[in-house]
This record gives C-alpha cells, structure tokens and sequence, in this order.
C-alpha cells in the first residue's frame, strides 16, 4: 500500500482494534518513515509493522519509446515524463533507521533481504518476514532466516511480490492462486505462513487459517477505510466496481494488478524496468490524481476489490474478526 494508501492512523487504528497495522516504507525517505512510525506511536501503544521494498539488481532497457508513449499521456496533463533513472528507494537509510529505533515486524517485498540484514533486525528485537510467491521463493527466504513467510496469492492487488521478476514473462513469473500457494509453500518450509491476496471478507479470513496459514494479510479491503490516504478517484473506483483487474507493467514496469483504465490498457506490453518506468510514470500520475483523471492513475486492487467496504478501520477489523468466526463455525457443522 505504499505511495499514499498506508498511513499511520490506518496502522493505528487497525492494531489498537486488535490487528497488526503496518506502514509501508516504499517511496518513503529515511526521514519520512521515522516521522510516520512516531505518529504512529503517538496514536497506538499497540505493535505495528514495516514494510520495505529491496532495491533489485539495475537493468539497463531501451526507453526512448516507452518514454514517447508517456509523454503523450503527460501532455493532455500539462505535465513532462520524469527521468528515467535507476534508484535504491533509500534502502539503505531507512534500514539504518530500524536498527536504531526498532519496530515488532519488518517485512521485505520485491527480494530477499541479505542474511546479515536479518541478524541485525534479531539482535534488536525485530521479527522478520518476507513476501514470497512459489515454494522456491519461501525457501529461500527460510535460508536467510526470515521468522515468516507472507505468500502472495495471483489474486493480490498491486505489485507482485515475486523476488526474481522475469523480464520476458509480463507476469513476472509463476502465478499461483493463494490456497495453491499456501498448500505448497507449507510443504516447502517449516516456518509460519500469512496468507495474502484478494482477502476481503471474514469467510475469506476463515478459509486461509483452514488452509494453515497463522494470520491473513488484507490490503485493498482497507483502501476504502476512512484512515487510508486512498487518492479520491482511486477509492471511487473500488467503491464503484464494474472494471476489470490486469497484472500490468505499465505504470512501474513492475508486475502489478490494477483496475484496468485508458492507460493501462494502452501500454499493454510496457518494459520490463523497474523502477525506472516507476519513476518516468510519476509526474503523469501525480497530475492524474490531482484532476481526478482515474484513466490514468494507477489504481491497484485485487481480483476481489468490489467487495470492500468503507468503513473506519478498527470496525473493519470488528466485522472481519465476526465474520470469520461465523465462517468457521458454519463450516465445523457442515462437516
């Protein structure tokens, strides 16, 4: 939920309701996660986590063509293409950070963190996951010492966790549905299992913690909620229905599911170029977002996106937790 949705009342709010908020440090500068995780603190004595993109190895693209494409969206907005350089999000900083002032839970996506980096979040009494999409993927991340493992259904909203993002695939790899994903990954490691893509439902809740994952992992559910920073149009959208989703990589150039629009659906086929693309694509979304253009911002949400609700967080987390107990109990007398 990086790039606006997450925000500290959201992870306040659903961790004093009993949940486990987190922030998401993608995007964020060193300065700007310490300042988010003290609001946070300010409005929770509850645990909360972060959530950290690991920069992935540079690839050098042919851009010149996409960045043709791009300006002609960024026209129509007043606006130019963005340079389309290579960048490590501050990696680097914001880890610095978390060693000097430690949260409960870190969680990595997009790579495998190295095994240094998580002894050093152990020696400060960090528990560590990371996001994963194959039983391959899991493995390593157990090699590294990853306390858990997040496994990211096809189903999920946003980018896909995949560590090794194959560039001739536009899927970016194997697309696995989430209770495939849970059954194999079990199977792979011997290390707790959270389970996330397209859960937006108790009933849904219910069916992974069936299937042995410890703890289910919501996103587009709380796009909607009142403390998200969800830009207007995007949240109008989810609220709507009636798109289609598709992995795309034409705002990043990274694997992502969103609703499909104009530009999505124009730049079918965008390089594989992470986060270069990201960062050509960003004036363009910006603009989009201030004129409430939903055709060309980035409107990330999972397969399951019509069936979320808006409503404050901790009441959010209050019908999950009832719904899912319902779920559970129905299906106990039905066997």
């Amino acid at each position: 939920m990086a790039g606006g949705g997450s925000t500290p009342e959201l992870a306040a709010a659903v961790s004093g309701a009993g949940g486990l908020g987190f922030l998401a440090g993608g995007y964020l500068s060193g300065d700007k996660l310490a300042e988010q995780i003290a609001r946070a603190r300010s409005l929770t004595s509850e645990p909360f986590g972060v959530n950290l993109f690991v920069p992935g190895r540079r690839r050098d693209v042919a851009l010149d063509e996409y960045r043709a494409r791009v300006a002609e969206a960024s026209a129509r907005l007043g606006v130019e293409p963005g340079p389309a350089e290579w960048d490590d999000d501050g990696y680097a900083a914001k880890l610095g950070r978390l060693f000097a002032d430690p949260v409960p839970v870190v969680s990595f996506t997009f790579g495998l963190p190295e095994e240094s980096t998580v002894e050093q979040l152990h020696v400060v009494g960090t528990e560590v996951v990371v996001t994963v999409t194959t039983p391959e993927e899991a493995r390593l991340a157990a090699s590294v010492g990853a306390d858990a493992v997040c496994v990211q259904g096809m189903e999920a909203g946003g980018h896909r966790a995949t560590l090794h993002d194959d560039p001739d695939d536009p899927a970016g790899g194997p697309l696995l549905g989430l209770l495939a994903a849970i059954s194999s990954v079990r199977e792979a490691v011997d290390v707790p299992v959270i389970a996330a893509g397209g859960l937006v439902r108790g009933a849904d809740v219910a069916a992974v913690l069936s299937a042995g994952a410890v703890a289910a992992q919501l996103g587009t559910a709380f796009l909607v909620c009142d403390e998200a920073g969800t830009q207007p149009a995007h949240r109008n959208e989810i609220i709507a229905g009636g798109r289609n989703t598709e992995i795309t990589r034409a705002f990043s150039g990274r694997p992502a599911r969103g609703l499909v629009n104009r530009f999505l659906a124009e730049n079918r086929g965008a390089p594989a170029a992470y986060p270069q693309v990201n960062n050509m694509t960003k004036p363009v979304r910006g603009a989009a977002a201030r004129a409430s253009d939903a055709e060309v911002m980035s409107l990330w949400a999972g397969q399951t996106y019509a069936q979320a609700r808006p409503m404050p967080a901790a009441e959010l987390v209050d019908v999950l937790r009832r719904e899912a107990r319902e779920a559970l109990r129905a299906s106990a007398e039905r066997l």
